[in-house]
């Protein structure tokens, strides 16, 4: 079993940036890919970014191409989101989760994750 804790969220104002934190509990954090995900009121979970074992592809989504930054530092255990130029569109509950061993960093789904953190709320106010 892997627990995944978020940080770094809170409220900003548009234009503004957070950083997001995702710490994994176990050494094996370094074989998997790893995802961001986000949740609005009221819709369904979406896809934000994830990044492959060595931090070296990442994909994005298209609605944070160029303002998100994904990373990770494999020996703290700890994925990153670096979030800029913050849209009120951006505010939801943002998630860190774990893909299953053997992901194809471009074929991959919701599905494909096993392990997911608690999330951390990113409000942005216009």
């Amino acid at each position: 079993q892997v627990q995944l804790v978020e940080s770094g969220g809170g409220l900003v104002q548009a234009g503004g940036s957070l950083r997001l934190s995702c710490v994994a509990s176990q050494h094996t954090f370094s074989s998997k890919i790893m995802g961001w995900f986000r949740q609005a009121p009221g819709k369904e979970r979406e896809f934000v970014a994830r990044i492959s074992l060595s931090g070296r592809d990442t994909v994005y989504a298209d609605s944070v191409k160029g303002r998100f930054t994904i990373s990770r530092d494999n020996v703290k255990n700890t994925m990153y989101l670096q979030m800029n130029s913050l849209k009120p569109e951006d505010t939801a509950v943002y998630s860190c989760a774990v893909a299953r061993a053997g992901s194809n960093i471009y074929a991959l789904n919701i599905a494909s994750y096993e392990y997911w953190g608690q999330g951390t709320q990113v409000t942005v106010s216009s």
